[in-house]
């Protein structure tokens, strides 16, 4: 029989159709007999001509009328309540047409033989296709993954439904907390309660549970999904509700749990005159725009209607691919924004000038940094350059030439930093609010914040890609812990903080509660239906390395110097009131840096640092190979200052 099933299942459709008609034919004339015998109430009776004509022209015109019903284009295995309704009228027909052929050729016939036949022909012609699709159904099953559905709502029985003729998931159970709908199956599935899910999950071989919950709020959210991770299944949800509601998704389109659904933060809706203010029906530049937080200000600026909108990158590929996906949303919504893409680097000195006087651009977004803290660690002069003397020629740029606005993108380990990277931004937010001072018309602004989902060198995409190649998961230390924030999140913030502006601004982002980061990465490996593997549980899936602190990394980051905070007209964005230095020093310390720089002196830069006022108290990190690779890069390095970096005065 499984050898059957097969060779039908593989089957061309032609012959599979072909196959149904025999069928029927078959029923459908056995049908007619059976009912005239039971009429006639003798199994013996004599079929005449007359009585062939009305069974063979009740069976081919009543075979017809089922192609046009298209009985026969419906595939058996995913035949649904509707497609036996379709039956239902199709042996109504059958019956009427059987009628007719008995008034015009055998008028004599009793017509209570119609109704035998249409009982017997709806339950032959029914019952068939029930039998083959559930015989089909017990076949494929075997190979489908085992899924509950959690959230018996309009959702959830809509997945249901799709699942139901889906080749990868069978659906075995509904989970829902409402105890008004307990017990009542749906399509043959019952509702259960989640607490019944322990023992549900071994019981029908459970791999998924499916969240269909497209409203629900962040931390309900977190609070069902905190439920779940002890189970050790993988747990998937639909799109969220504006992607069906748009139909840029469809409901079977199952997504793996995001870590923001785990950080379970309450979105605040944002303020749109602070959106609007610095970019609607203005000129914007932004730097870094194809890095993770540049495209994603991009993103947001566009939704904005700028005028025009200047993208600004070194790095070609990541311009290309920023620069057509935001044509592409010009051109969907028929918005009249201009999008400018260029090659550059933020060092460029006559470059910014280029730009600068060639547009007449009113507010800046500065996210092109170097932020990845190990790399920096060990390209500390590449780092310093980039990061201090990239900003300080850009907003020298957006100075000279009258921009009205300039947002730093800043991060909180320019907080007493122990590392290059957090030092070297940290002398960035100084430089901004020396230059500040000058009241020249430019209202800089910096806006500090954490770790962000999903970007570039960040943990999650990391775990991820770990987890799917079977570990280990490499943490750096047991204890470690980090602030998080979505990208989309914190650009707009960043968009609606330097609408705030005064002049020299530090702006910091309401991050939410820490997260462990081992912590994290059980709940990632349990959520992807998998375990620990450790000394207690040797059969587990998945192993956590420890791999020890990195160069320069802290425990844990803060976002605050000094305690000084002040609230502003949004909920999530503070101003920090810190010490800052007066335009004399910071010339004085740029200075050096230059010189240090122009001659590759690694260790004189961090040195600089040290002194700088930045609160920057890292180790010396700097191993032999790095100081070597430094002195015999010297010529190099001079012919790339001559053209990249010429910072030869600091006139501000």
């Amino acid at each position: 029989m499984t050898y059957l099933i097969d060779r039908l299942l593989n089957a061309p459709r032609l012959l599979k159709q072909f196959l149904m008609i025999g069928g029927d034919f078959i029923l459908l004339s056995s049908a007619i007999v059976l009912a005239f015998s039971l009429q006639a109430h003798s199994v013996l009776f004599s079929i005449d001509a007359s009585l062939a004509s009305i069974i063979f022209g009740t069976t081919f015109t009543s075979i017809y009328f089922f192609s046009r019903l298209g009985l026969y284009h419906a595939v058996i295995r995913f035949m649904s309540h509707e497609a036996l309704f379709t039956v239902f009228k199709g042996v109504c027909f059958s019956s009427v047409i059987l009628a007719v052929f008995m008034v015009f050729i055998k008028p004599e016939l009793s017509f209570a033989s119609v109704v035998i036949y249409f009982s017997i022909t709806l339950c032959l012609i029914g019952y068939t296709r029930l039998s083959i699709r559930q015989l089909i159904s017990r076949k494929t099953a075997k190979t489908k993954i085992n899924v509950a559905i959690y959230g018996a709502n309009e959702a959830g029985l809509a997945l249901l439904a799709s699942l139901r003729q889906s080749s990868i998931y069978n659906p075995v159970i509904l989970v829902d907390e409402r105890t008004l709908i307990r017990n009542i199956r749906y399509n043959g599935i019952k509702v259960r309660s989640p607490k019944s899910l322990p023992a549900l999950i071994p019981q029908y071989a459970i791999k998924q549970v499916l969240l269909a919950m497209p409203t629900m709020t962040g931390e309900r959210r977190k609070h069902v999904i905190e439920q779940l991770e002890p189970l050790c299944v993988r747990v998937r949800t639909i799109p969220a509700m504006e992607d069906l509601l748009s139909g840029a998704q469809k409901i079977e389109h199952l997504e793996d749990i995001k870590v923001e659904d785990l950080l379970g933060r309450a979105p605040v809706k944002p303020i749109p005159e602070l959106l609007q203010h610095c970019i609607q029906d203005l000129t914007v530049l932004v730097t870094g725009a194809g890095g993770s937080i540049g495209a994603e200000l991009c993103r947001q600026i566009l939704r904005q209607q700028p005028s025009t909108l200047i993208l600004l990158e070194r790095c070609e590929e990541a311009l290309y691919q920023i620069d057509m996906e935001l044509k592409k949303y010009v051109t969907t919504h028929q918005i009249n924004t201009e999008v400018i893409p260029l090659l550059g680097c933020v060092q460029n000195k006559l470059r910014l000038g280029a730009i600068f006087n060639s547009y007449t651009i009113d507010t800046v977004y500065h996210a092109a940094a170097y932020k990845h803290v190990p790399l920096i660690e060990y390209n500390i002069n590449e780092g310093v350059r980039n990061n201090v003397f990239g900003t300080y020629q850009t907003a020298l740029a957006a100075q000279e030439s009258g921009v009205k606005n300039f947002v730093l993108v800043s991060t909180d380990k320019a907080v007493r930093p122990t590392n290059i990277m957090g030092a070297s931004k940290r002398l960035a937010e100084l430089v901004l609010q020396a230059m500040a001072q000058s009241k020249s018309g430019t209202r800089f602004s910096m806006v500090r914040f954490g770790n962000v989902l999903g970007s570039s060198g960040s943990v999650v995409p990391l775990f991820i890609k770990q987890i799917a190649e079977g570990g280990p998961v490499t943490v750096t230390h047991p204890e470690v812990i980090r602030y998080f924030m979505t990208i989309p999140e914190a650009s707009q913030l960043v968009i609606q903080a330097g609408a705030m502006a005064k002049g020299g601004d530090v702006f910091v982002l309401d991050m939410g509660e820490p997260v462990k980061i081992t912590d994290l990465a059980h709940s990632m490996i349990r959520l992807h239906g998998l375990t620990i593997k450790d000394k207690n549980h040797p059969e587990g899936d998945i192993e956590i390395q420890y791999s020890g602190l990195r160069p320069g990394e802290k425990l844990f980051e803060e976002l605050l110097i000094g305690s000084n905070v002040s609230a502003t007209n949004h909920p999530k964005i503070m101003r920090a009131n810190e010490r800052c230095l007066n335009l004399a020093q910071v010339e004085q310390i740029l200075s050096k840096l230059t010189l240090a720089l122009e001659k590759c002196d690694c260790k004189c830069v961090r040195e600089i640092l040290l002194k700088a006022g930045t609160d920057y108290t890292g180790s010396d990190c700097i191993n032999d190979l790095v100081w070597n690779s430094a002195k015999h890069a010297i010529s190099v390095a001079n012919d790339y200052d001559a053209v990249d970096m010429p910072v030869t005065s600091f006139a501000m």
